[in-house]
C-alpha cells in the first residue's frame, strides 16, 4: 500500500496510467479486468475508478468513456509506483528534443512524450 490508497485502488490507478500511456485513449474498467486477470469485476473496477475520479487521480472526458489520468494521477504514479531507472544520454536527449517541440497543443504534447517514455520503458 502506498500513501493512502489500498492495494487493489493502488493496482487500478497502476493499470490505468500504464495503458493510458501505452495507447493515450481513455481506458475502461473492462480493459483493467482483463489485464488484472479478471482477478476484480468490471463493475468493481467501476467503483473503483469512480473512488480515483473524486479523489482527483481520473477524470473522465466523456460520460460513456473511460477515464484518463489527471496530473494528480500521474504524480502519484510517479512518486510512489514508478521504479527509478536511469536513462542513457541519448534517451534524455531524445526526451529533451520531445518536451522542447511543444509549440502545438498540449494534448499532442503529452501523447508525444507519452509515446516516447512508453518505448524507453520497453
Amino acid at each position: 500500500m502506498a500513501s493512502g490508497l489500498d492495494d487493489r485502488t493502488t493496482r487500478v490507478l497502476r493499470f490505468v496510467v500504464e495503458d493510458y500511456i501505452a495507447t493515450a485513449e481513455p481506458v475502461g474498467s473492462r480493459t483493467i479486468s482483463k489485464k488484472m486477470g479478471q482477478a476484480l469485476s468490471p463493475a468493481t473496477i467501476r467503483n473503483i475508478m469512480a473512488d480515483l475520479e473524486e479523489a482527483g487521480f481520473l477524470s473522465q472526458p466523456h460520460t460513456s468513456a473511460g477515464r484518463v489520468p489527471t496530473g494528480a494521477g500521474f504524480r502519484y504514479y510517479i512518486d510512489h509506483l514508478l521504479s527509478p531507472q536511469t536513462l542513457a544520454r541519448g534517451e534524455m536527449d531524445q526526451l529533451h528534443r520531445a518536451a522542447g517541440e511543444g509549440n502545438g497543443p498540449a494534448d499532442e504534447l503529452v501523447r508525444q512524450v507519452s509515446r516516447l517514455l512508453s518505448n524507453l520503458a520497453h
